[in-house]
Parts: structure tokens; C-alpha cells; sequence
């Protein structure tokens, strides 16, 4: 039943993202490039949040570590030496973040990543020397592939898909495994996991040591398809898209950062005709969406599959 439900719902997503750069002319590209992007960074939230039950303020800045690795690292050394580095220092900064889930929980737990969002935002606006501080840092390359440049959109927009199906797989094997398993029960009733003989405390570590490291992997991409960076890139405001994206999409589903993302980023731009009105009738069409839908605008997803193929709600996970 699930290898079905997997492979529908891959084809369906797969087929869309090929099919796109036929579709679609240069902005269009750089749209569904960023799409492809923040999927990434919010696959990463909702194994912290969706499946852990830990909440985090802090993936912006997850994101801006490894923006700034490969900005900084990469015209020196090589873009994946670069990448590395970002994930590394992100899995280690989110162990750190980790420990705080052991003691606190809710708005508390919040409250601490939002903190550490805001230090890690002010460090990149003052070290300038390091940083280029507001300023940012510009004209930053795209990576090679056995000598061939990815500076067009569209091989730069393959090499991006390649990189998040990679990514997302890996998160599937993940969830699908033992730690998936532990990760939902903790989530449930944390007590009862500890009962049942669950790590609680390294399974939480290891959750926000993850689901940064999935952020840092979309900030190295990030960074060159944009070309430039500065700390507004990864600010409060990057986090709380990201949480909203989740929540729209579905928490705790593995389909809702693939819808989320795809209505947080395309939705906006097709409602900029109505200029300042936009920001207003998107957050509507999001309060009209948790009233009717109030577990994720993935309940059309359950819909349409339920409706093909005549069976139960897809469950794609364990």
C-alpha cells in the first residue's frame, strides 16, 4: 500500500518539476528554482516540528549558515567543500539548539530559537569585514560539475532538483526507519516513548541537528541562485514563511512542505496583479483554507488520491 502511495505521489511531483522548464520562461525558472529551495529547508521544519513536535524559530538562520558557507568558502575552495562545511556547522549548531528541547517546551522552546534566529542575524549585519554586513555579498558563482558550469537557470535548475530529490529520499528513509518511528512517539506522548525505551533526549538532538542540517543544504543553494545575499535573506521573516508554508501545507505529512512551499511561493506572485492588495487576499485565501481544511491544504492531495485510486487516505510514512 505505501510503495504505491510513494511512487504516485513521486511520479505526480516529478512529472510537474520536469515539465516546468518547458512551461515556464526565465523568471518562471528562478520561481520554481526558489520553489525547489525552500521545499528543502521546509522538509527540514517539519521533521523538527511535524514529526519531532519540537518547535523552531531559528530555520532562517540555519539557512543563512549555509548561504554564507558557500558564498564565502566557495571561491576559494570548492562548492561542495563549501556545502559540507555549512551542514556541518548547522548540525553542530543544532545539537547545541537541541539541548534547550530537553528543559523547556511550547512558547518557551520558541522563544529560545527565536533568540538564537536574532543573535545569528546580528552577527552576519556586523561583522562586516567577514559578512559584508548589510551590504551582503555579491556576484557569488555557480557551482561545476566535472567542468561544466551551471550558470544557465535551466542547468542550475536541474542540478537544484537533482539535489532535493536527493535530499528528500534521504528524509524518507529517515522517517520510514526506526528514528521516524521514535520521532512520532515522541511527539505523541514523550513519556510513554520513554517508557517504551526511547532516547527522548538524543532523539531530540538529533531531530534539530537534521532539520538544520536539511536548512543549511538550502541556503548553499540558495546562495548562487540568487547571487547575491545580505542578512534580510535570513531573518525572522524567512522563519515564520517557513513555519507558515508548513502548517498550510500539512504538518506532520510528508506531502506538506511540498504543498506549503508551492502555495507560500507561487500563490503571492499570481495575486501581484492586485498590487498592495496582495499580502491582504493571500491572508485570506490562508484563513479561508484553516476553516475548511484546518489540518493543510493537504487534505486535497488525500482527496484527489482517495478519489483515483479508490482506497484510504495516503500514508507515506510509518
Amino acid at each position: 500500500m505505501r510503495f504505491l502511495e510513494i511512487h504516485v505521489f513521486l511520479f505526480i511531483t516529478l512529472g510537474l518539476f520536469l515539465l516546468f522548464p518547458a512551461l515556464l520562461g526565465s523568471y518562471g525558472l528562478y520561481l520554481i528554482s526558489l520553489t525547489l529551495v525552500y521545499i528543502i529547508a521546509t522538509a527540514g521544519l517539519n521533521l523538527i516540528l511535524g514529526y519531532a513536535g519540537q518547535i523552531s524559530l531559528a530555520h532562517g538562520a540555519f539557512m543563512g549558515i549555509g548561504a554564507y558557507s558557500v558564498a564565502l568558502l566557495g571561491p576559494e575552495h570548492s562548492f561542495w567543500l563549501a556545502l559540507l562545511v555549512g551542514v556541518a556547522i548547522a548540525f553542530i549548531l543544532g545539537l547545541a539548539l537541541g539541548f534547550p528541547a530537553l528543559k523547556v517546551k511550547h512558547h518557551y522552546l520558541a522563544m529560545v530559537t527565536l533568540g538564537v534566529n536574532i543573535i545569528v542575524y546580528v552577527i552576519l549585519r556586523n561583522e562586516e569585514e567577514i559578512t559584508g554586513g548589510p551590504h551582503g555579498i555579491m556576484d557569488i558563482a555557480r557551482p561545476k560539475i566535472a567542468g561544466l558550469t551551471l550558470a544557465s537557470d535551466l542547468r542550475y535548475y536541474y542540478f537544484v532538483l537533482a539535489i532535493a530529490f536527493l535530499t528528500i529520499m534521504l528524509l524518507y528513509w529517515i522517517l520510514n526507519s526506526q528514528w521516524g518511528r521514535a520521532f512520532k512517539s515522541i511527539r505523541e506522548n514523550e513519556l510513554r516513548a520513554e517508557m517504551l525505551g526511547v532516547s527522548v533526549r538524543n532523539y531530540k538532538l538529533f531531530a534539530f541537528a537534521i532539520g538544520c542540517s536539511f536548512a543549511a543544504v538550502a541556503g548553499g543553494l540558495f546562495a548562487p541562485l540568487l547571487g547575491f545575499i545580505d542578512p534580510t535573506s535570513f531573518n525572522l521573516d524567512v522563519s515564520f514563511q517557513f513555519l507558515l508554508m508548513i502548517i498550510v501545507g500539512g504538518l506532520g505529512r510528508f506531502e506538506g512542505p511540498f504543498i506549503g512551499t508551492t502555495i507560500g511561493v507561487i500563490i503571492p506572485e499570481l495575486l501581484r496583479f492586485s498590487g498592495g492588495l496582495y499580502l491582504i487576499l493571500f491572508s485570506l485565501a490562508v484563513i479561508v483554507m484553516f476553516i475548511f481544511m484546518p489540518k493543510g491544504s493537504v487534505a486535497l492531495w488525500d482527496w484527489f488520491f482517495t478519489l483515483f485510486t479508490k482506497r484510504g487516505v495516503p500514508q507515506l510514512t510509518k
